[in-house]
């Protein structure tokens, strides 16, 4: 009897489907993993040869810099997506050691109903029960007893081919995550394999920069002084925006005391500072729209990119007495790739320094500036949405055609780090 169930069992097995159903976990981290694999390749053709100038390999040493930040923060992902997937094992084996107690305790039940209905297996046996009975309601109780255990038999047989389809399925999802980590292990000792490549390049670009130390201050030099008359148009520009802003404010302020029926002479007494009319209702509605969006900003380039620079004061490292002071983030992308804006919001100002154009796009209190562009879509007062094309980077001919973009990000006039509200 038991040699028959498990031929029953075995024959149902071979119907199953041979591809088990995808795991919604393992989906969703390739899909993830997928769009950084994408990144790190396309960012790869950023990485060319540099000239012997100081400042072109000072450029070389920012692009390798940013390439092996973005491989580490790759093989940390693969990091996370194996302890993930680790844990997913756990679970899946622990849903398989349930499925398969459940699976034995039903066939024990059903070995045992198949047992009974074979010892009392002939029609004879089953009238005589039914016959025999004292009194017709006996008999009829007798009836539905066989009729209800025919049933009963048949259900539990259904009950330990579901059973047993879902231990298989759950076996082959079991095999599934165990391959996938399999292939992440693989993945990751590849990864850290081009690190360590990189990180030998950048070695080898240091130890020659070491020897230029003088050309390195004068081309730091020239840097800042770009950069201090860059910032100082920005700042200006933005103090204005603020001073436009609050009397926009202030303007609104005094119509809606006048709807209220107050007069201008009393307002004014009780009138609170000036400061207290900052930003306008529309403003503040974008603004906090804004806020709401912080991590979740499209890079304001489009197309693969590098963090070359980033935000405040920082030494580079291999490199004695030698610090920068970025006011923003500086991205580099490919020849041909366009600024865009990082929100809704409206052109506050549209300037050429040293032949470059930049923009100043307002979001209610924050302000976000594109710069080293070579030429402009926008102009001032046009309103703009998110991804917006605003501008195509320049691309530098004399150093490869290295394009990048420097990106500011201001709450008024205080300076911010653009990082944490950008999608990356």
């Amino acid at each position: 009897m038991k040699h028959l169930l498990c031929i029953l069992l075995s024959c149902f097995c071979f119907s199953l489907p041979l591809l088990a159903q995808n795991n919604k976990l393992i989906k969703e981290l390739e899909d993830k993993r997928g769009a950084l694999q994408k990144q790190i390749a396309e960012q790869e053709s950023l990485l060319k040869k540099t000239k012997k100038n100081v400042g072109s390999q000072l450029n070389g040493l920012a692009t390798l810099t940013g390439q092996i930040a973005e491989r580490k923060r790759y093989i940390h992902s693969i990091n996370n997506d194996m302890a993930a997937i680790d844990r997913e094992l756990t679970t899946l084996q622990r849903q398989l050691n349930r499925l398969q107690r459940d699976l034995k305790e039903k066939k024990q039940k059903y070995e045992a109903s198949v047992q009974y209905l074979y010892k009392n297996r002939s029609i004879e046996e089953k009238l005589m029960f039914i016959f025999s009975a004292e009194n017709l309601a006996q008999t009829y109780r007798r009836l539905r007893y066989v009729r209800e255990y025919a049933t009963y038999q048949r259900l539990q047989g259904e009950e330990v081919l579901k059973k047993q389809e879902q231990v298989n399925r759950k076996r082959a999802e079991l095999q599934q995550v165990k391959a996938a980590k399999e292939g992440l292990l693989k993945e990751r000792e590849a990864e850290k394999a081009r690190l360590e490549a990189q990180e030998k390049e950048k070695k080898a670009l240091l130890n020659t920069l070491r020897k230029k130390q003088r050309g390195i201050q004068n081309e730091l030099s020239k840097k800042r002084k770009e950069a201090n008359q860059l910032n100082a148009r920005i700042d200006k520009l933005i103090a204005a925006e603020v001073e436009k802003a609050r009397k926009r404010a202030a303007e609104e302020a005094r119509r809606e005391r006048k709807a209220a029926g107050k007069s201008a002479t009393s307002a004014n007494k009780k009138s609170a500072p000036v400061d207290a009319y900052a930003l306008s209702k529309a403003d503040r509605e974008l603004s906090g729209s804004f806020i709401n969006n912080r991590g979740k900003l499209p890079m304001p380039i489009s197309g693969p990119y590098i963090i070359t620079s980033h935000y405040g004061q920082y030494a580079v490292e291999g490199l004695r007495n030698v610090k920068l002071d970025n006011k923003g983030i500086d991205i580099q992308g490919k020849p041909g790739a366009q600024a865009r804006a990082i929100f809704n919001g409206k052109v506050a100002a549209v300037f050429k320094l040293n032949g470059l154009f930049n923009i100043l796009i307002r979001h209610g209190a924050y302000i976000s500036v594109y710069c080293n562009l070579s030429s402009a879509s926008v102009k001032q007062g046009d309103t703009v949405t998110t991804k917006q094309e605003i501008g195509r980077v320049f691309s530098d001919k004399a150093d490869n055609n290295r394009t990048v973009l420097h990106f500011q990000l201001r709450k008024e006039k205080q300076k911010l780090n653009p990082e944490p509200w950008l999608n990356r």
